[in-house]
């Protein structure tokens, strides 16, 4: 088996890979826009996840790299699920220079909360505290 190499450099993503995924397979995000999913991977901290130079799999974190941080569109690509991938990218995020001090480091997750425990992750301390403005369907309008 060919081992997972991790790069947060942008130019080697295969967005219209990322593209794809994100509006036709994910639970997320179906419909998004390639525009929308372009602006998104301009302006966050992308980890690709590639074996034998195809990428297989992606996280992107939105920050201000010093004290916030939110972890988006987490996936392995079907074909390559089970074999260790996704806690790969997730020890290269967690484990990322620019994202370590961060006072809060936050996700939104209904499939893989097992995955993200592992990593420290768990419901909010104090959810009276959050708000938030949703809009599950936008990019189906």
């Amino acid at each position: 088996m060919s081992s997972l190499q991790i790069s947060t450099d942008r130019a080697e993503l295969d967005v219209p890979l990322i593209y794809r995924f994100l509006s036709e397979q994910s639970t997320w995000a179906v419909g998004i826009s390639r525009a929308v999913v372009d602006r998104a991977i301009e302006n966050s901290l992308c980890f690709g996840g590639y074996v034998d130079g195809r990428q297989v799999a992606f996280a992107r974190v939105v920050t201000d790299f010093a004290t916030f941080g939110n972890l988006v569109d987490v996936f392995v690509i079907p074909e390559y699920r089970g074999r260790g991938y996704a806690s790969e990218v997730m020890k290269a995020v967690m484990n990322h220079p620019s994202l370590k001090g961060l006072r809060r480091f936050t996700l939104a997750t209904s499939t893989a909360s097992g995955l993200f425990e592992k990593f420290g992750f768990a419901p909010p301390q104090r959810p009276e505290t959050l708000m938030e403005r949703y809009f599950p369907n936008i990019y189906l309008s």
